[in-house]
């Protein structure tokens, strides 16, 4: 573990990851050896190696020269081609007209693959189903490259429907030694970014495994590699696989190699950058079991996985073990910033099979529970129990294809978990009263009880939820007993229940008909949260009209996050039509499009290109009469 921190700079990356003077500064302040880059900002950074080993600092990872031939992707499918590594066929020219990219595409046949050379984690890349789709989609990505990479310049390559990603983990040392540590099959993917990793990948004869083994050991050992590399592959049905790219770093989800080969590869990175040789020859690395990692992130999957930030106002994490790996760099109480990638943590698991790996990963994410920001957590369980999953059944297009059975849009909540949420809410209340019974003067007070008891009479009330887009309205009559009857869609249920305060969450032991049960609660920013056994619900609560911003209805779009505006697509006047691009901007990494919600005139643009502006800030302004 660290010891010691220092300031590099503010938020904003380029002011501080990726300052790279500062780092090196930063180092020598500290007397540090070497510089291990993680994951992302300056570890595929050529130059930044290249100043290491100018100011006789160890950079933890390969040589400078293995960064520039792997990650220009013309460059390396070059050199992969001659190394004998299948690839995909594509254009890789220097004329980087957008007249001949649009050329080369049509040349190539859609749909087609756009790909920032120097691009990786998805960005800069875009499917191209057809022509007419070519223009903004290379305008879209080249802006994402530039402002990723520094860099613009794009290939184009046949997009391979349906194809699975198959990635080998790689290490090569300074003795010409190299071995490869088995496949993690990466195929799930929103955005062109992972989201569920496992190894091994299922359904792999042994014999493709050990020839796409093999193929990324040549590729590693055509540009003279050291340290830990993955190499990327797409495969087809039938298990003829294509060189992708090479990442010259260590990936996000190592940690399901370490768990199925019972290895330490920032140890083996550490050993490799001091001289040594690598631990083990390939005769000595076996598979033991299977492994998956679900990557946390604060999205909204029904809004297409839309990034959020904002506080994690409760954080609580399944209990690790020997086999199940938390790696988080945040406690309750932090903040999910818009400065970076929004990934939370990564829950890692292995078992000695597929199936009870997946067991234990779908227990796991529903003993996850976060309050404060959406997060992927449900989306992830909803997944892991997808009957094609569970098959192995996966590919690179399995969300768009299962779509509506990981979305179902019929799904209501129980008429029980709605009774939980009220009485959480009349708990809770209960226990307001008595907090300014002990402030008030006259312990007496009728006002410092919350039970509802009436002289003569019960207490009846409604209490109105929000299930989805629909209102729920449940009748409460109180009881003497302290039970409460409640009428939900006309079903009564008999419900009684007491609150324990455990800190930021109440843990709620209750009966329903007669049936006992312990969940736990919190409410936060105008919602009831209930943790069970089968996961989380988040129920909101019904906004009264008098708070409502009744000015709303003549405003166009809002921004659905904090972030720059990158591109303003329409001008005052102009007639829009439902799904006509308004603007862009650029959030943790990545831009969206924001399309018009409907037909209409454009009476204002309300922001400008660079302008930063907050989540839910006015975009664009409608005429009234064409709402």
């Amino acid at each position: 573990m660290a010891d010691e921190s220092y300031n590099i700079g503010p938020a904003a990356s380029q002011l501080s990851y990726l300052n790279k003077q500062k780092i090196i500064d930063v180092a020598k302040l500290s007397q540090a050896q070497a510089i291990h880059p993680g994951y992302g900002f300056l570890s595929e950074n050529a130059e930044f190696a290249d100043l290491c080993e100018k100011e006789n600092i160890i950079f933890v990872g390969p040589p400078s020269s293995a960064i520039t031939d792997m990650g220009i992707k013309s460059t390396s499918k070059s050199i992969m081609s001659a190394a004998g590594v299948p690839i995909i066929g594509g254009y890789h020219g220097e004329d980087q007209s957008d007249t001949r990219l649009k050329e080369e595409a049509g040349k190539i046949g859609y749909p087609v693959m756009l790909k920032a050379v120097r691009g990786g984690g998805g960005k800069g890349m875009r499917i191209v189903p057809t022509v007419s789709d070519f223009d903004e989609a290379l305008a879209s990505a080249r802006r994402e490259a530039l402002k990723s990479f520094d860099d613009d310049v794009m290939l184009v390559e046949k997009f391979v429907e349906n194809p699975r990603h198959v990635e080998v983990q790689v290490f090569g040392d300074k003795h010409g030694n190299y071995v490869y540590l088995f496949e993690r099959d990466c195929s799930v993917q929103r955005r062109h970014q992972k989201i569920i990793e496992e190894a091994p990948a299922p359904d792999l004869p042994e014999e493709v495994r050990r020839e796409i083994g093999e193929a990324a050991v040549r590729a590693a050992k055509a540009v003279n590699y050291v340290g830990a590399g993955t190499v990327e592959f797409i495969m087809d049905p039938n298990h003829k696989f294509y060189f992708m790219e090479m990442n010259t770093r260590l990936q996000v989800e190592h940690p399901v190699t370490e768990m199925v080969t019972s290895t330490d590869l920032v140890e083996w990175q550490l050993q490799v950058a001091s001289g040594a040789k690598l631990p083990m020859n390939q005769d000595a690395i076996k598979l033991r079991g299977h492994s998956f990692e679900a990557r946390i992130y604060a999205e909204d999957p029904t809004n297409n996985f839309l990034p959020g930030a904002g506080p994690l106002w409760h954080l609580e994490p399944p209990v690790a073990d020997a086999n199940t790996r938390i790696e988080t760099g945040v406690r309750e109480g932090d903040e999910v910033s818009t400065f970076y990638d929004p990934m939370i943590a990564k829950l890692v698991v292995w078992s000695h099979d597929r199936q009870s790996a997946l067991d234990k990963l779908r227990q796991h994410l529903e003993d996850y529970h976060i309050v404060g920001v959406k997060t992927n957590i449900n989306f992830l369980s909803t997944l892991a129990s997808h009957k094609e999953f569970q098959a192995g059944e996966v590919h690179t297009e399995f969300i768009p294809l299962h779509n509506d059975s990981l979305f179902p849009t019929s799904k209501k909540l129980s008429p029980q978990v709605l009774c939980q949420a009220a009485l959480a809410l009349i708990l809770n209340e209960q226990q307001e009263a008595v907090k300014l019974a002990s402030i008030d003067t006259d312990p007496f007070s009728p006002f410092g009880c919350g039970s509802g008891v009436r002289i003569n009479e019960y207490l009846c009330r409604q209490i109105h939820l929000n299930d989805g887009d629909n209102q729920v309205k449940i009748n409460v009559t109180y009881k003497a007993n302290g039970s409460y009857d409640m009428e939900v869609d006309g079903e009564s249920f008999e419900v009684f229940g007491k609150l324990k305060v455990t800190g930021r969450v109440s843990i709620m032991e209750h009966t329903i008909n007669g049936q006992r049960q312990a969940v736990k609660v919190a409410l936060y920013n105008n919602a009831v949260h209930v943790f069970a056994q089968a996961g989380g619900v988040e129920i909101g609560l019904p906004t009264p009209e008098y708070l409502e911003d009744s000015s709303s209805g003549s405003m166009g779009d809002r921004a659905p996050m904090q972030g720059d505006i990158t591109h303003v697509y329409v001008q005052p006047g102009a007639a829009v039509e439902k799904g006509d691009p308004l603007l862009a901007m650029e959030s943790m990494k990545m831009e969206y499009i924001i399309k018009a919600p409907r037909k209409g005139i454009i009476k204002d643009i309300l922001v400008a290109k660079g302008d930063n502006i907050q989540k839910n800030a006015a975009l664009v302004a409608y005429q009234k009469d064409e709402k």
